[in-house]
């Protein structure tokens, strides 16, 4: 069972978290904070929260500004994730944690990884997008469609929210793995996706914040953190191609890397089961 919980940041702003502990979780292993992709609500999604529960794994989820019934914050950046989930942490009163992202969320993932090192003891990102400024990356090289993010790069919040108006869904993003995937066994990903827009600007706006966020200066560097990571990136991507994992790879000091060469953006995710024991296996004690 789930609960939802209302935090309150120091700045007076909501975000709304979610912890997946249960009965078979009541002494968890360890605790991991889920950062979504975008755009999600936040809440935790079924097949992530059943790879916790049967490893004795705490799952806790929150939506970002603007997404899921959190609070707005316009010109947030990358790193401001790391105080939201320190906040969300307090909250809950967990001490320790690993952090798990998964597309927009791991960037996020990494921030908390870098800013929190007392309190973060692993990361696993899944098909997240290096910096915009990484060094010797062709950024956009490889994504079917970059219409957004050359819109925020370009114009910064204004240019990405005209673009929103009359933006429409690339086809090509996705392979037929991809769209198999969310027909059946990652079904309630694309529900998530659709109670995010049916939410009309609140929802979207922030899709729009996190596109600027990632095509500006992060706040901090990920050659900064210290802890395991692990980065998964599929060979297959379309929306976040591989060169964007391996690059990350290359530049965290204590990082791991699984290439899944034939998933797509999507598939992917099916790696999570192996990255929670991944997570077991390398995560400090709590």
């Amino acid at each position: 069972m789930t609960t939802s919980t209302d935090v309150r940041t120091r700045d007076g702003r909501v975000l709304r978290a979610h912890d997946g502990g249960d009965a078979l979780t009541a002494d968890p292993v360890v605790t991991v904070l889920w950062h979504h992709g975008s755009p999600q609500t936040g809440a935790p999604l079924a097949p992530v929260l059943d790879a916790a529960v049967s490893r004795g794994i705490r799952l806790l989820s929150y939506g970002r500004p603007s997404y899921g019934g959190s609070t707005p914050n316009p010109g947030r950046d990358v790193a401001s994730a790391a105080a939201d989930v320190a906040a969300i942490a307090d909250a809950l009163d967990v001490g320790r944690f690993a952090v798990v992202g998964a597309s927009g969320g791991g960037p996020h993932a990494l921030a908390c990884a870098a800013l929190l090192p007392s309190r973060v003891t692993a990361v696993v990102a899944l098909a997240g997008i290096a910096p915009f400024d990484a060094d010797g990356l062709d950024w956009y090289a490889g994504m079917a469609d970059t219409g957004a993010v050359r819109a925020a790069a370009e114009g910064g919040r204004g240019a990405r929210e005209a673009f929103e108006e009359t933006a429409e869904f690339e086809p090509s993003s996705f392979n037929d793995a991809d769209y198999a995937a969310l027909d059946a066994r990652w079904s309630a990903l694309g529900a998530d996706v659709g109670v995010a827009a049916a939410q009309g600007p609140a929802g979207l706006g922030g899709l729009v914040d996190d596109d600027v966020a990632f095509t500006t200066p992060w706040g901090f560097d990920v050659s900064d953190i210290r802890v395991p990571t692990l980065v998964v990136q599929g060979g297959d991507d379309r929306v976040v191609p591989l060169a964007h994992g391996r690059w990350l790879a290359d530049h965290l000091p204590n990082g791991e890397a699984w290439w899944r060469h034939h998933d797509g953006h999507i598939g992917v995710l099916d790696a999570i089961p192996a990255a929670f024991d991944w997570i077991l296996e390398n995560a400090a004690p709590r």
